[in-house]
């Protein structure tokens, strides 16, 4: 009997230290993103750092002081796990990234997205995967099959658009932020979709039937993925236009459209759907309907519980990939050959370079041939920062490479597993910390603030834009500001009013809008009048 309980003792001691570990960790986690966030603020103004460098800057300083701390034994908190990343840190990004998108310039530009999201993956896909295998195979890297080298071309093809975010201005750019981050959400879910298919992919056995079956795959996951994102959507504005009429709650509606969007990505995954596609549609449709059915109080709430949640989990991510790269078991396993090593990292940017380059000029040239005017299409400084933008490679091509290439085979890493893990974290801290330093001045250099006004005065004039600056006191900026003229009779008859938009408009206002809200719809509350909102007009 005393055996028994000094066996139940010591391992409730364990137990205890083991919690004890946890808990210091995530103190100390938790003080570096309050780090992060004052560092990240007071390198605002900054035309060279970003918050999201800030964060792997940090986290990678962390991993130092850890490894020093710990006589090389670990470097991180956390181990990094695809599990969490997927789950947790990725749906409130992608989520707030379609709530906050400028619809109108977004689905302008939808053929255009979707070239370089699809067509240009495959493309990127094709050139990494048949590169890396022609260059391995001369450096003897170790027993690598087909799979694994197409695999290496789905992984190095998935853009960080986390990081897209950081270091392009929506407000700016609106043409380029919309195109570049478009491109990088339907770039990682194909990108996805790609490393899934090839899992269960037999490259010794490939015809036309199978080829084919791959391409209806791929449609039916984007067109099933946004159909599921839409509906979402649409369930959460009927839901709150219907159930709350007379009496509204904040709480109950900010939970509802948080529970709502979320329950949305996990059910793409538990249908084995492109669950980035579908949060990302959701966010769309939830902007246009349910946020308006809301009260004012709960627009403010959601708008900002969104951008906050998408914040903190943007500065995680890059502490945690930065605190991650310094495994120091993955290291010790290519520390016998760092040539190599570096060789490997070098042609795998090269082969990003290379592989960009060679879907976003031609692709550039074949939409600017559908574009009418001028304006609408994308000139040569913008195809550079384009292409230029999509260059970062992130935690999606970590959370990738972990998941092929880290199980143990036999409770053992092999040696050329470990190689493309610590080849893949070379080219994740090499572009996001040289590429994405360089892009804020690449985008001011090649395209001046003169360039940044002429893009933004595409989009309408609201009302907000003349009421502001006169209620703020700011009557010389307003007459300075560029007022756009009514349009004369012969560019009214040259531009034909009968377009997708107009013909979308009117059934919007006629059958959507009446069933799901949106705006111009006000809910009643019943012992205050309805607050007039500025926020409608967008």
């Amino acid at each position: 009997m005393e055996l028994e309980m000094g066996e139940i003792l010591r391992k409730l001691g364990n137990l205890s230290t083991s919690d004890h570990t946890s808990v210091v960790s995530m103190n100390i986690f938790v003080a570096l993103l309050c780090a992060c966030i004052v560092i990240g603020h007071l390198l605002e103004e900054s035309r060279w750092m970003n918050e999201s460098i800030t964060a792997l800057v940090i986290g990678l300083c962390t991993g130092v002081v850890i490894l020093l701390t710990t006589s090389g034994k670990s470097s991180h908190l956390l181990v990094f796990s695809e599990d969490l990343f997927f789950i947790y840190l990725l749906p409130p990004i992608i989520f707030n990234a379609g709530f906050q998108v400028k619809k109108k310039q977004f689905f302008r530009n939808f053929i255009t997205i979707m070239m370089f999201g699809a067509i240009g993956t495959l493309i990127s896909f094709t050139i990494v995967s048949f590169g890396a295998m022609h260059f391995f195979k001369q450096w003897n890297l170790g027993s690598l099959t087909t799979s694994d080298y197409l695999a290496i071309g789905s992984i190095f093809s998935a853009t960080d658009s986390v990081c897209t975010l950081q270091v392009l201005n929506q407000d700016e750019t609106p043409l380029l932020y919309s195109l570049v981050f478009g491109e990088g959400v339907v770039n990682d879910a194909t990108s996805v979709v790609l490393f899934n298919a090839i899992q269960n992919f037999d490259p010794s056995h490939i015809d036309s039937t199978i080829l084919l079956n791959f391409v209806g795959n791929f449609f039916y996951l984007f067109l099933a993925s946004t159909l599921l994102g839409v509906a979402s959507g649409l369930f959460s504005a009927y839901i709150i236009k219907k159930l709350y009429f007379g009496r509204h709650s904040t709480d109950r509606e900010v939970a509802l459209m948080i529970l709502m969007a979320y329950l949305s990505y996990v059910l793409a995954e538990l249908f084995y759907l492109s669950s980035i596609l579908t949060v990302f549609f959701c966010g769309i449709v939830m902007s246009h309907y349910t946020w308006h059915n809301v009260t004012e109080s709960s627009r403010v709430t959601t708008k900002h519980t969104f951008a906050t949640m998408s914040f903190i989990a943007e500065i995680f991510i890059f502490v945690y990939v930065g605190m991650d790269a310094l495994d120091i078991e993955k290291w010790k396993l290519v520390s016998d050959s760092p040539g190599k090593s570096v060789a490997i990292s070098s042609t795998l940017l090269a082969l990003i370079l290379v592989g960009r380059a060679a879907f976003v000029f031609p692709l550039s040239f074949l939409s600017n041939l559908t574009k009418k005017t001028a304006s609408e299409k994308i000139d040569f400084k913008q195809q550079i920062t384009i292409w230029w933008a999509g260059l970062m490679r992130g935690a999606v091509s970590m959370a990738l490479a972990y998941n092929k290439f880290a199980t143990p085979s036999d409770g053992i890493i092999l040696r050329q597993n470990a190689m493309v893990i610590t080849s893949t974290i070379s080219v994740v801290l090499f572009s996001t910390i040289v590429f994405g330093l360089l892009t804020k001045p690449l985008v001011k250099l090649l395209l001046p603030s003169k360039h940044f006004s002429s893009m933004t005065s595409e989009e309408p004039t609201s009302p907000k834009s003349f009421i502001v600056p006169l209620l703020n006191g700011q009557a010389s900026e307003f007459e300075n500001q560029h007022v756009l003229r009514p349009p004369s009779l012969q560019t009214f008859l040259r531009t034909p009013t009968h377009t997708v938009h107009y013909y979308w408009r009117k059934f919007d206002d006629a059958v959507m809008r009446p069933m799901f809200g949106g705006r111009g719809f006000a809910p009643f509350v019943p012992g205050s009048p309805t607050e007039p909102s500025l926020h409608q007009w967008h």
